[in-house]
């Protein structure tokens, strides 16, 4: 029971730091260490991505209607052979496009990222202070001006390579495309919808690509723990994405910048003490 419930604590975690941009993995890697959770599944590659699959079935309850018109869009611009003026049709494709980056450099180092950073809380707390650092460049210099209809095949490229940089803990999905896309100069909000609908095929990719390791078996699986722990990140996913598309409306990224920061202060200070 012990087990089941440190597992929901780290899907409530995973679900609300995936999409707030202050950077699930380096939450889901130093977590149970600074906890003294040292149960093996708990601590597994396996677990953490299906966490991931978790916080993307509350993001797709949140973004189904902008699903639903892009795949529209999409098949349509494939039967008519043209964009035909329609946003949603090119945007479906800039998806893919942006997608491309990530998947690439996932499928390259997979295992680094799985294993060189779990051991060097230093360097996580690095990379957290450089993912405060975009999101500070992206609101001091972007615009704000630019929505979802504007995109172009420029910005899915930044956008997309951006995203695979969060493949490095720390980074984080959401914070450095809402970064780059605040950078070129959308709004807010459009910047941050834009980031969780290039990370719908990411994490939906990368979590069937882990259920090879399911397949083949998992030492400590304990499914019990895992319908927990994904359980609790699909209910905290929805509701981060909810809440995020929300403030971002009327409220700057600041308060994650000093978060972050925060954090890489606790990280540093944490592991020289230890």
């Amino acid at each position: 029971m012990e087990t089941i419930l440190q597992a929901v604590v780290i899907g409530i975690v995973q679900g609300l730091t995936e999409f707030l941009p202050i950077s699930s993995s380096a939450h889901l890697i130093l977590l149970p260490k600074f906890l003294g959770w040292d149960d093996p599944f708990l601590n597994s590659a396996v677990f953490d991505v299906m966490l991931h699959l978790g916080t993307l079935v509350g993001m797709v309850f949140v973004l189904w209607p902008d699903l639903v018109r892009i795949t529209r869009g999409t098949l349509a611009s494939i039967r008519y052979r043209s964009f035909d003026g329609d946003p949603e049709r090119r945007l479906g494709w800039l998806l893919l496009v942006s997608v491309i980056p990530a998947a690439l450099l996932g499928a390259a180092l997979e295992s680094f990222f799985d294993t060189f950073f779990r051991e060097m809380p230093i360097a996580i707390a690095g990379l957290v202070l450089l993912g405060a650092g975009a999101l500070w460049l992206g609101e001091r210099h972007g615009r704000r001006q630019r929505t979802l209809r504007d995109l172009h095949l420029r910005d899915a490229i930044v956008v997309g390579g951006a995203q695979a940089l969060a493949l490095f803990p720390g980074i984080s999905r959401s914070g450095i495309t809402i970064a780059a896309g605040l950078y070129l100069g959308l709004e807010r909000p459009a910047a941050a919808r834009f980031g969780f609908l290039i990370g719908v095929p990411i994490i939906a990719g990368a979590g069937l690509w882990k259920l090879r390791s399911l397949a083949g078996g998992v030492a400590d699986f304990q499914p019990l723990v895992l319908v927990a722990g994904v359980l609790g990140s699909a209910v905290a996913g929805f509701l981060a994405v909810t809440f995020l598309l929300r403030y971002l409306q009327n409220h700057s990224t600041a308060v994650f910048i000093a978060y972050r920061v925060a954090l890489a202060v606790v990280i540093v200070i944490w592991a020289l003490a230890v």
